[in-house]
């Protein structure tokens, strides 16, 4: 054989081992991520879900591949979004409170990890907390039962106040227990509550805009993905307006806002990573329980609230997780 054929063979040879050897190779992963938001507005929940990611070994573009579609604050595409991940066929899902109903309907087989801003059971995503059941799991914030911690941490600001607002959504299912424990929390309180609604644009200006409904001294803001979606808004209006306020969000505060108590979005979200992880090295929703997010965070900005005359007490300062001065 002349050494010219003997190096073409042996070229030919190693170039189908490689393509045997590439063609045995398992596929990576391909996960869904949907959420109501956008990228550009979920750089903390992407961290943190990347972050739990690689705490069980895995990386986006390495040995895992991730399928985003935001529904871009229009909730309304989350059937159609689910649908276009299960027809990818996809190993699993995660997905933020609002499009885990919709998640849920499109399968009964994929995997589904969810981040819950109520009790999971209440909304019907899991049997129960300790056994889940069936193919969701994910972490609970416990943002609505948080509601009368918001109500208390605004007293404290103003311990003067009589009376209290919260702006909340009526279509929001949570609304009955959120409006519940609100008025709980302002008969604890002594204080009187007025509740306002918003679930439109023009409700959420009107209710800035009339001098009646803004009696209350103090404005809690409840948590809903319509809020969120129009945080820096929210924010502006209740300077705009000197309407001392908290949302949940520290987003809230960095745009002008008053204060914000909630979860950490990179913790809840480093969790929700974690449990994606584990479920993709083979591990079944049904056994993982739901987990309960701890860590929360307090944002105060001191130059709003100069701006509205008011004090923030040295204890709060001292707890607080940032303080905007």
């Amino acid at each position: 054989m002349r050494r010219r054929e003997f190096i073409a063979l042996i070229v030919s040879a190693t170039a189908a081992w490689a393509s045997l050897a590439r063609a045995q190779q398992p596929a990576i992963p391909v996960m869904g991520f949907l959420h109501t938001e956008s990228a550009a507005r979920s750089t903390d929940r992407l961290r943190g879900f990347r972050q739990g990611l690689s705490e069980t070994g895995y990386v986006e573009g390495r040995n895992v591949a991730i399928e985003y579609r935001w529904a871009e604050d229009h909730n309304d595409r989350f059937p159609e979004l689910a649908a276009d991940l299960v027809r990818r066929q996809v190993t699993v899902i995660v997905a933020n409170s609002a499009a885990a109903p919709a998640a849920k309907a499109a399968t009964a087989t994929i995997p589904i990890v969810f981040v819950s801003g109520t009790d999971p059971v209440a909304r019907g995503l899991v049997a129960s907390l300790n056994r889940p059941g069936g193919n969701l799991t994910g972490v609970s914030q416990l943002n609505v039962e948080l509601g009368p911690k918001r109500l208390g941490l605004m007293h404290e600001v103003i311990p003067t106040m009589t009376s209290v607002a919260l702006l909340a959504n009526p279509t929001n299912p949570d609304f009955e227990t959120l409006s519940r424990d609100a008025q709980r929390a302002a008969d604890t309180l002594g204080l009187r509550l007025l509740i306002l609604h918003a679930s439109t644009d023009s409700e959420l200006d009107g209710v800035f805009e009339n001098p009646s409904e803004l009696r209350a001294t103090g404005l809690v803001i409840g948590p809903d993905s319509f809020f969120t979606s129009r945080i820096e808004r929210l924010a502006t209006l209740t300077v705009r307006h000197a309407v001392p306020a908290l949302y949940e969000f520290r987003q809230f505060v960095t745009a002008g806002g008053l204060m914000s108590y909630g979860p950490s979005l990179f913790d809840s979200y480093r969790l929700v990573g974690i449990y994606a992880g584990r479920v993709l090295k083979g591990e079944r929703p049904a056994d993982l329980p739901i987990v309960q997010s701890t860590k929360f965070e307090l944002s105060i900005n001191l130059k709003t609230a100069k701006t509205l005359g008011l004090t923030i007490p040295q204890t709060l300062l001292a707890t607080a997780d940032e303080v905007i001065e």
